[in-house]
C-alpha cells in the first residue's frame, strides 16, 4: 500500500492506491457536495432507477442538485466512498450498484429502497420540509 500526502492550499490529505481503500477526501467531497442544496442526488445518467428517484422528487415539486458520477472528474472515487458509506461489500466496484444515494439536509438517506420506503410510509415529505425543499 502506498501513501502520498499532498497539499492543496491549507487542505492535506492522503491518497491510498488501487487497494479498495478511499481517500479521505472522497468523503470531504461528498459532505461538501451533499450540504449544497435541501436535496441531493449521486446518480450515474444511463440508471434507470437513478432517472426513477429524480422523477419521484421532480414530481413532488422539489429540485435536487444531483450529481451524475459518470460525468464527474472524481465519480468513480465518489462512488466507492458512498459505496462503503452505504455498507455495501462491492466498495471496488464500478458498476451503478448502490446508486443512487441521496441526502436531504445534508444527511444521507440511503439508496432507493430507502427513499421509496420513507415515500410509501409517510416520512420523505417531512424530512423534505424540515430541509426546506418543500414550502407546503
Amino acid at each position: 500500500m502506498q501513501y502520498r500526502t499532498e497539499t492543496r492550499g491549507s487542505l492535506s490529505y492522503n491518497k491510498v492506491n488501487n487497494m479498495g481503500v478511499f481517500p479521505s477526501d472522497s468523503l470531504v467531497r461528498i459532505e461538501s457536495m451533499a450540504a449544497e442544496s435541501a436535496v441531493v442526488i449521486f446518480s450515474v445518467s444511463t440508471c434507470c432507477m437513478c432517472h426513477a428517484v429524480k422523477g419521484l422528487f421532480r414530481g413532488m415539486g422539489v429540485s435536487p442538485a444531483v450529481h451524475e458520477l459518470d460525468l464527474h472528474p472524481y465519480g468513480v472515487d465518489i462512488h466507492r466512498a458512498l459505496l462503503r458509506l452505504l455498507g455495501c461489500s462491492s466498495g471496488a466496484s464500478t458498476s451503478p450498484g448502490g446508486l443512487p444515494v441521496v441526502f436531504i439536509g445534508g444527511k444521507m438517506v440511503g439508496s432507493m429502497e430507502r427513499v421509496m420506503a420513507s415515500h410509501i410510509n409517510g416520512s420523505l415529505v417531512p424530512l423534505l420540509k424540515d430541509a426546506g425543499a418543500l414550502w407546503l
